[in-house]
């Protein structure tokens, strides 16, 4: 069956299909397509001319969702329930983000584990995937309302640095959205290929791609070479960009209007930052800015602009130094550096990397859609169009273990290039466990039972250990010849079991095609039964945990909190019957909340009679 496109430019149908590039950004997201008359890679843009989204969401009394420039405002006016920057999130549990809590105004769920980090608003939890696909749906809304035809593939991009679980946690946001994610790619290699670094098969080349964002600073070393993209290095600050530069200019103001707090002035306070905002575009091009507010004229010169603004551009290039290091080169290796991020048209920023990597910058590619723009040329050669690049060999479905609860949890995501080769390690569920099963399936639903199993084998031999202590790898390596081989090794003893899978997978195509059918039919349903699924597990181990803990330490608690944690434990047993997710995450962080001071006393008077029995210089110390 044809598949029908339109012309953005005439609205006449055309034979061919749509797949869109999508830069999910921290601060900003867009999307992307090549044009079918130019074949340029174009950015989508409303009638007002801006084709970008910015990365909001704001949740209202009832739960109802606004996205982008409509939930803006909400920042200031109502910030516990307005999320931003959600693509830090992605991938991450709590202990990772600890550090940096007090960079969110909303509500992190302090659970002190390793499981993914959750929002709470209201009595919602939200994931940071289920809080990426609402910036995806309003992405792919605004590419059908403009297309006029429908829009389901995508090729979305990440930072360089994005592990396994940050990538495909960004699958998984695309799946919710109802997007088939056809290829995850690094936002440096969309860069490059927006600038057509990469095409020719015969150039071989080494450039720095300097990006400089709303919120975020990386710094990646490619190496390009035979039409492959290899990423040497990577340096960056997830907390340094953009706004960084208008907080500089708004301090300089609060203290020329000898304000010391703008905090209980939540409209003032926006105002401001709009203004320099403002301020800081104006300078790209002027020496002068000056404005008024509440009633006052303020003002400031691109000179003193400058001096505010170099310590922190000072920092962008420590992490090129680093990521200079790390790679092992040299500044005259580099041949081209390419810059990325709205914050790189400002003018001491490019004269600064072009000063440390001696040489003019290439910025000749809008720095706000450059990513987005080098996703829709890799959209263009996924569909097909694009005959000049090969692309290698890749998996036709996603491939994966069952864990507990019956879900799938994938390892090769489907269109992962072969040979290929990943791993992640896995622990025991009980106390003395010998053995795991090990079942590898194929598919892209959320439970294995939706899914195809390819074989099974049992790691056996396991040294009898606690829980949670054992570290089990499961490795996949697919060969050039498409046969997989799936290994388990328990890691502190060694122990290891393999099986062999042979090529294709006995699927036709018209099989692969319904499995991808099936999985975006019920991305919604299968989302919600594995958020639910891993929401009891974790109960289940709470409840564990605490039933433990309350047998071991019986005597150091008072019966009122005996009392108290009994009931807890009681109304989370409850909510796990009810199969309802939000209650059980509230009933699961009750618990959390109400026996963590008890696991702290216990650990200071464990500690205080370990200090009593030992002098300083015991030798067993």
């Amino acid at each position: 069956m044809a598949k029908i496109g339109i012309n953005i430019a005439t609205g006449s149908l055309q034979q061919a299909e749509i797949i869109v590039g999508i830069d999910l950004g921290t601060t900003n997201s867009l999307v992307a397509i090549i044009h079918p008359e130019t074949k340029l890679p174009t950015a989508l843009k409303e009638f007002d001319g801006s084709s970008i989204v910015p990365s909001i969401v704001h949740f209202d009394a009832f739960g109802n969702a606004e996205v982008g420039a409509n939930a803006k405002p909400y920042l200031e006016s109502d910030p516990a329930n307005t999320i931003f920057s959600a693509k830090r999130l992605m991938g991450k549990s709590y202990k990772d983000i600890r550090a940096h809590q007090d960079f969110f105004a909303y509500k992190i769920i302090d659970d002190n584990r390793d499981s993914l980090v959750k929002v709470q608003v209201g009595s919602t939890f939200y994931s940071p995937i289920d809080l990426s696909s609402y910036i995806l749906v309003e992405l792919k809304k605004r590419a059908e309302h403009i297309l006029k035809t429908p829009v389901t593939k995508a090729v979305i991009t990440v930072p360089a640095y994005f592990n396994d679980t940050q990538r495909q946690a960004t699958r998984d946001a695309g799946k919710l959205a109802g997007l088939d994610v056809l290829r995850i790619i690094n936002e440096p290699t969309a860069a490059s290929l927006a600038y057509g670094l990469g095409m020719d098969p015969t150039e071989e080349k080494t450039i720095a791609v300097y990006d400089l964002g709303g919120g975020t600073f990386d710094i990646s070393i490619l190496k390009i070479a035979n039409g492959i993209f290899e990423v040497l290095s990577t340096n960056g600050d997830t907390y340094l960009g953009g706004d960084d530069l208008d907080r500089a200019i708004i301090e300089y103001w609060m203290k020329q209007m000898g304000v010391e707090n703008l905090e209980d002035h939540k409209n003032l306070k926006q105002e401001l930052r709009l203004c320099a905002e403002q301020a800081k575009i104006a300078l790209s091009n002027a020496d002068f800015f000056e404005t008024t507010f509440a009633g006052e004229k303020i003002s400031i010169t691109k000179e003193v602009f400058e001096k505010l603004i170099e310590p922190i551009v000072a920092k962008t290039i420590d992490c090129c130094k680093l990521a200079m290091k790390d790679a092992a080169l040299d500044i005259k290796d580099i041949t081209t550096v390419l810059m990325v991020g709205g914050s790189t048209r400002v003018p001491l920023v490019k004269k600064t990397v072009s000063t440390f990597f001696n040489q003019a910058v290439n910025d000749s590619v809008n720095p706000d859609e450059v990513v987005a723009l080098g996703a829709a040329v890799q959209a263009d050669i996924l569909s097909g169009n694009n005959q000049n690049m090969l692309l290698l060999d890749i998996t036709p479905l996603s491939l994966g273990i069952e864990t507990m609860g019956g879900l799938m949890d994938v390892l090769l995501p489907r269109n992962s290039k072969i040979p290929t080769k990943t791993s992640r390690q896995y622990t025991t569920q009980k106390d003395a466990q010998s053995g795991i099963n090990i079942s590898v399936y194929q598919g892209e639903r959320d439970l294995v039972k939706d899914n195809r199993q390819l074989g099974a084998f049992t790691l056996t031999g396991i040294p009898s250990m606690p829980a949670g202590l054992p570290k089990v790898e499961v490795s996949f390596l697919i060969n050039a010849d498409g046969i997989l081989q799936v290994s388990a090794k328990e890691l502190r003893s060694g122990v290891s079991q393999s099986i062999d899978i042979k090529p294709q997978y006995g699927l036709t195509d018209e099989e692969v095609e319904q499995r991808l059918l099936e999985s975006l039919t019920h991305a919604k349903e299968d989302i919600a039964t594995r958020a639910l699924v891993e929401a009891s597990t974790e109960a289940e181990q709470m409840l564990s945990v605490t039933e433990k803990f309350m047998m071991k330490n019986a005597a150091l608690l008072s019966k009122e909190e005996m009392t108290a944690t009994a009931n807890a434990m009681q109304a989370l047993q409850l909510a796990i019957t009810m199969a309802d997710k939000n209650l059980i995450q509230e009933k699961t962080e009750a618990l959390n909340d109400l026996t963590r001071p008890f696991a702290e006393r216990v650990m200071d008077q464990a500690i205080s009679g370990a200090l009593k029995g030992r002098g300083i210089d015991d030798k067993n110390l």
